[in-house]
C-alpha cells in the first residue's frame, strides 16, 4: 500500500470519528447500534466456551446466543464500544429470552451494563454496573473501583435521602449496593443511565433506583484512588439469551 493510501485511509478514519464526536459534542441523540450490524464495537469472551462471538444481529436487535443449544456450556461475553464517553445520557431497552446455558442454567437470568471501564478487558473489566438480571435490575456493582451511595439505613438497598456510603475498599473487589424496587416488567424494558463526570444514575423504565457517587478507579503509579469520569460502554452475555435494542447516547455537556 502506498503513503498516500494510508494517508487517506486514516483520514477518511478520523474524519469519521470526529463526525461521531461532534454529534455528541452538540447534544445530538446519536446511535451506538445501526441496527443492521456491530460496526463500532467489538467482541471479547472467557473461556467457558468454545464460541467466542455472543453476539448477532437479529431484526435490529442485538442478541446474545442466537444459535447455540438452550443447557449446553458457554462462555461469559462483552460487547464493547470502540470510543470512550464522558458527560452522557445512555439509553437502551432489553427483553429476556428462552435461553439458559451452563454453568448459570438453573440461575435467574444476568446481564448487565458496565461504563467507564477501564484496566485490562477480561471477563469483567473495572467500571461501574448497572446490573440486569430477573428481579435485580438496577443494582449497582461497583467492579475493582469505588464509589458511594445512599443507603436506607433498614432495608439496606438505594434511597434517595438515605445515609451516605461508600463501597469499594481494594482495586481487585466487586461489591454490590441493591436497587430501590424492583420496577422490571415483562417483555421490554427501558435502561437510562446519566452519567456526569464521577456521578451517575440509574433508572429503570423511568424511576430512579440507583446513584453512584464520587466514582473512583486505583492509580497504581500514584498510589491513590483517581476519579473516574469516562470510558467505554459494555454490554453483557452472563449465561441468558437477551435482547438489546434502541442504544443511543446523547451529551448531557
Amino acid at each position: 500500500m502506498t503513503t498516500n493510501r494510508i494517508f487517506f485511509l486514516a483520514g477518511i478514519l478520523l474524519f469519521s470519528q470526529s463526525i461521531s464526536a461532534q454529534e455528541v459534542r452538540n447534544n445530538s441523540v446519536v446511535s451506538l447500534f445501526n441496527g443492521k450490524n456491530l460496526d463500532g464495537w467489538y467482541q471479547i469472551a472467557n473461556d467457558q466456551g468454545t464460541e467466542k462471538n455472543l453476539f448477532t444481529v437479529e431484526k435490529g436487535m442485538v442478541r446474545t446466543y442466537a444459535s447455540q443449544k438452550a443447557g449446553s456450556q458457554q462462555s461469559f461475553g462483552a460487547l464493547i464500544t470502540n470510543q470512550e464517553y464522558e458527560n452522557y445520557e445512555l439509553n437502551l431497552e432489553y427483553k429476556w429470552g428462552e435461553k439458559k446455558f451452563k454453568p448459570r442454567e438453573n440461575d435467574v437470568r444476568d446481564a448487565g451494563v458496565l461504563f467507564h471501564i477501564f484496566g485490562e478487558e477480561i471477563i469483567w473489566p473495572g467500571g461501574i454496573e448497572c446490573q440486569i438480571q430477573e428481579g435485580d435490575t438496577g443494582d449497582l456493582w461497583i467492579v475493582k473501583a469505588r464509589a458511594s451511595t445512599k443507603i436506607d439505613p433498614y432495608r439496606r438497598n438505594f434511597d434517595p435521602k438515605g445515609i451516605f456510603q461508600t463501597i469499594g475498599n481494594s482495586p481487585k473487589e466487586f461489591n454490590k449496593s441493591p436497587r430501590s424496587f424492583c420496577w422490571e416488567q415483562p417483555g421490554w424494558n427501558k435502561v437510562r443511565i446519566l452519567v456526569k463526570g464521577d456521578f451517575a444514575q440509574f433508572f429503570i423504565n423511568d424511576k430512579l433506583v440507583n446513584e453512584a457517587i464520587d466514582m473512583k478507579r486505583w492509580d497504581e503509579n500514584k498510589k491513590e484512588w483517581v476519579s473516574l469520569t469516562k470510558g467505554k460502554i459494555l454490554l453483557q452475555a452472563e449465561g441468558s439469551e437477551i435482547f438489546y435494542r434502541n442504544i443511543t447516547i446523547q451529551s448531557l455537556n
